[in-house]
């Protein structure tokens, strides 16, 4: 009968979802999975340009101001971040979604054009990455909406995907950035609008291309579903429809503060150490292997897009094995793997990095020769007892924190939709956005002041520290890490 009507059951008792429901239900969500890439693509696409090309258009910017840049991102998605979530409580997901990338795709456009100004073009550079970071803040309308229209058998499975499509999306930026390296420095200019379109611009204005695409998909194709943990449908929380009684009874129960809050803090920490990677890398590689700018973003977008590749079959594998394993144990084994990781970064041997402008002076040219300097700038005095940390030390660490990170990051964000369970989850997924993105812009200052100040010695030490905190931390709050429908009996564990 089921195949005649052109329906499927996919639920329990009398609440049928139709094949025509599944198809637009994953539709859906699989247009949100290319909202998610298109918002990692935007931050990544200019991560390692942005040191040298604020560099190039602001002269008085220095490392620690690189930190602010970087971080500007996230304390613009930290503020948008429950402001969107809780309009998608409300109202229909649509909305906050197309208004949100709205502002990434005109921030991006301004960024394109922070070089006109005569001075302070490293705050107008600050002001249009916060903007970029604010239009990120769908990232928690994302999530709470895979959370709601996922059962819980699919839950794993779905928050893998979109952490996957993160990972594309930081993959393809990087090598993006790396193929526009070949415009150059200087590129071509539009004289009608003043546009110059280089290495540095070209990232973003392709980006903001992908966003008015990424909207036009979203009114054409993006509909409203929502099942509960068993995957019955039910009520969508921002329409008038009346509820079904097993869908109220299954969302009755308080849910596990507690937990909620120690997996905000773990979360934090888990953004915090990545934050701390990707700001430092171009500094750390320039300052150690006297890399030019240029090469700095070449060659950090190879490593960083290899990086990616990994990152995505360790999400492809995770799916299964969280089935075996369970995902709280699988989230001790990524911090595990990434307190490995930065172990290594630590220097260990005796040579000591080249200092900024020595080459030169042998040649008897000027400091202020046109020639880019190169090398650990000795204004930094650890350059001048810190061991050198060697290529493959280097290049270990980034494969150990690619295999933990997104270990982390998807058991993190599936572990919180299943504590929340049935009930709305924009704010909850907005607050943990905003705690990720509160690491984010901890992260970058932090390490850019330390390193400066004290050097990589110091730096991925006190990384080390944190991460073994975090370990104590998980010990403590293992056996709460549960969902809501385990932790009230109503599915087995």
């Amino acid at each position: 009968i089921h195949a005649l009507l052109g329906s499927k059951i996919f639920c329990n008792r009398d609440i049928v979802e139709t094949q025509q429901h599944y198809r637009s239900r994953w539709r859906s969500i699989r247009i949100l999975y290319l909202t998610m890439f298109l918002s990692s693509v935007g931050f990544s696409i200019v991560i390692m340009s942005i040191w040298p090309y604020l560099q190039k258009i602001d002269a008085t910017a220095d490392a620690s101001f690189l930190g602010w840049i970087i971080a500007a991102y996230s304390v613009g998605q930290m503020v948008a971040s429950p402001l969107f979530g809780m309009w998608s409580n409300y109202r229909p997901r649509g909305e906050p979604l197309a208004v949100s990338i709205t502002i990434s795709v005109a921030a991006n456009c301004l960024y394109a054009y922070v070089h006109l100004p005569t001075s302070h073009n490293k705050y107008y550079m600050l002001v249009a990455r916060a903007l970029v970071g604010f239009g990120a803040g769908n990232v928690a309308v994302v999530r709470s909406y895979i959370a709601g229209a996922t059962s819980l058998a699919e839950r794993t499975s779905a928050m893998a995907n979109t952490s996957a499509c993160q990972a594309i999306g930081f993959i393809l930026g990087p090598v993006f950035q790396t193929c526009f390296t070949l415009i150059g420095e200087k590129g071509v200019t539009w004289e009608i609008i003043a546009l110059q379109v280089n290495m540095y611009t070209a990232p973003v204005l392709f980006g903001a291309l992908l966003g008015v695409i990424n909207i036009i998909l979203i009114f054409a194709i993006f509909r409203e579903h929502q099942v509960d943990d068993i995957g019955r449908w039910c009520k969508k929380i921002n329409t008038e429809a009346e509820e079904n009684d097993d869908v109220v009874q299954a969302t009755q129960g308080n849910i596990d503060h507690i937990a909620v809050v120690e997996t905000n803090i773990l979360f934090f920490v888990i953004l915090f150490i990545f934050a701390v990677f990707e700001t430092i890398a171009t500094p750390l590689t320039m300052d150690m292997y006297s890399w030019t700018r240029k090469e700095a973003v070449f060659y950090n977008g190879i490593i960083l897009g290899a990086i990616g590749i990994e990152s995505v079959i360790v999400f492809m594998a995770v799916k299964i094995l969280s089935k075996k394993t369970g995902e709280r144990a699988l989230l001790y084994g990524g911090l595990l793997i990434v307190l490995v990781g930065f172990f290594i970064l630590l220097p260990w041997v005796n040579k000591l990095p080249s200092i900024q402008w020595e080459g030169i002076r042998i040649n008897t040219q000027p400091p202020n020769s046109t020639v880019e300097p190169t090398g650990c700038p000795a204004v930094q005095s650890w350059c001048l007892d810190t061991p050198v940390i060697h290529l493959a030390q280097y290049i270990t660490s980034d494969i150990l924190i690619g295999l933990g990170y997104p270990v982390c990051n998807v058991m993190s964000y599936t572990l919180y939709s299943k504590i929340l369970g049935p009930k709305p989850q924009g704010v909850y997924m907005g607050w943990l956005t905003a705690s990720g993105s509160g690491a984010r812009i901890f992260g970058p200052v932090f390490v850019t002041q330390i390193y400066t100040h004290l050097g990589p010695r110091w730096s991925f030490s006190l990384i080390c520290g944190i991460v073994v905190l975090s370990l104590l931390l998980l010990e403590v709050v293992y056996k709460r890490l549960i969902a809501f429908s385990i932790r009230y009996g109503r599915l087995p564990e």
